[in-house]
């Protein structure tokens, strides 16, 4: 059982790494303005997106989510690839999910040009 110190450890990890992914996000689509093509910018950002945002449930504590980025990556140095391949399978999810979005947003963006 996890006590209340870790959860609200947890819990201001959560909201620093929210708050420094918005920073970071508005930083990536201020250099991404210099791409002439909406749709590459727009990609990127949705790859941005997918890459930071997608977690993945801990193994070890029930209930607790981990950014997959990092804990794929863990794992992969530990060499658990069931692990690891449960992280590259919510990049999976997350990234079909994005490009639907993606696509969605294109459409939209082309219709409201016209």
């Amino acid at each position: 059982m996890i006590d209340a110190e870790t959860n609200l450890a947890y819990g201001i990890f959560w909201a620093l790494y929210a708050v420094a992914f918005v920073v970071f996000f508005y930083m990536m689509a201020r250099l991404f303005r210099i791409i002439p093509l909406y749709a590459i910018r727009t990609l990127l950002q949705a790859a941005l997106v997918v890459v930071f945002l997608t977690p993945v449930e801990s193994a070890e504590v029930a209930n607790w989510w981990i950014p997959a980025w990092l804990y794929g990556g863990y794992e992969t140095i530990l060499g658990d690839a069931s692990e690891a391949g449960r992280a590259i399978l919510n990049f999976g999810m997350a990234s079909v999910a994005m490009l639907l979005v993606w696509i969605l947003d294109l459409v939209r963006y082309r219709l409201v040009k016209r």
